[in-house]
């Protein structure tokens, strides 16, 4: 009787990185078609941000959308990263923010967390990092969601996955 073993090891790469954010950038041009937010030049802000925050493994969640007296409304999407230990996700289309939500006296709005390697970071190492974005993120209470959160995507390249939510009313 003989025994096999197989090994498969993925190296997480900028392509891997982009091939996530460019995801995240075709939602939000789809909910600036929508909703006239956000801008083009937040929306390469943001793939830029995030391809440098998933090829470092500091990004938490980012949270994009509209704010209304403190809170996440429709229609907001929440990305959060993940390892995937060796399992497979998902790879699905960018698409179906939902049209014709009511964002009078909304603003847009987003929100970052980091991973717990950012966490062992240095101040010096968090703020060097944090230089070279296209924002310059500093601490603020997260917005709590009028609703709840619907898993509805996954994104994944190279063994990491962006899980994303969207934000629906009661």
């Amino acid at each position: 009787m003989s025994s096999y073993s197989i090994t498969e090891s993925t190296t997480f790469t900028v392509t891997h990185a982009r091939h996530m954010a460019a995801k995240v950038s075709a939602d939000l041009k789809r909910m600036q078609r929508f909703y006239g937010y956000p801008s083009d030049g937040d929306i390469a802000s943001y793939e830029t941000e995030v391809t440098e925050l998933l090829k470092a493994g500091y990004l938490g969640t980012l949270t994009v959308g509209f704010l209304r007296n403190a809170q996440w409304i429709e229609p907001t999407l929440r990305y959060t990263a993940r390892e995937l230990a060796g399992m497979a996700a998902n790879d699905d289309d960018p698409g179906r923010v939902l049209p014709g939500r009511d964002i009078s006296g909304a603003t847009l709005h987003n929100y970052l967390t980091y991973s717990a390697a950012w966490d062992i970071l240095s101040d010096s190492e968090k703020d060097a990092f944090k230089r070279r974005m296209p924002f310059y993120r500093t601490g603020m209470a997260q917005p709590t969601v009028n609703g709840y959160l619907v898993d509805d995507k996954t994104y994944s390249a190279g063994g990491r996955a962006l899980g994303r939510a969207c934000v629906r009313a009661y």
